[in-house]
């Protein structure tokens, strides 16, 4: 990791009926407002842009936490929910939930093993920088599985 402080910039440029992000060495993203502001929804909005980064960010920083640990799952996967509600006069997101699904070997599947997998993944959302970033209420409910198809 490089030394911080950190800076990102994009640019967002308004077009007819949405927005062009662009980053340096990026691929361009088209947002639009979600079908809930009257957008068509069917493009990623700013609240699921914003959604997305949290379980982004928590799937990223899990994967160093369990390579720092030498962790071993076979998959992971994370849905995250928003709530945006109008609170003390402000529209904003009060809640999210994150719920991470981790892939365990089911021939190496011990109760310590599943306790170390509980902990790691609280460790990735205390260790999130964009969770962390947040005024919202956030909770963690993981689920760990031994199916194929999470």
């Amino acid at each position: 990791m490089q030394p911080l402080p950190h800076h990102y910039e994009i640019e967002a440029t308004l077009q007819d009926n949405h927005v062009n992000l662009s980053a340096d060495n990026l691929t361009t993203i088209e947002s639009e407002p979600p079908a809930e502001f009257g957008g068509l929804g069917s493009r990623w909005s700013p609240e699921t842009l914003f959604v997305a980064a949290i379980a982004d960010c928590f799937l990223l920083t899990f994967k160093a936490i369990a390579r720092a640990h030498k962790f071993e799952y076979l998959d992971v996967k994370c849905q995250v929910q928003g709530t945006l509600d109008r609170t003390d006069g402000v529209t904003r997101f009060t809640t999210i939930v994150m719920r991470p699904t981790l892939l365990l070997d089911e021939r190496k599947l011990t109760d310590d093993l599943t306790r170390q997998a509980i902990s790691l993944l609280h460790k990735a959302e205390k260790g999130c920088l964009i969770s962390n970033s947040l005024t919202s209420e956030v909770r963690l409910r993981p689920f760990i599985s031994t199916r194929q198809n999470i």
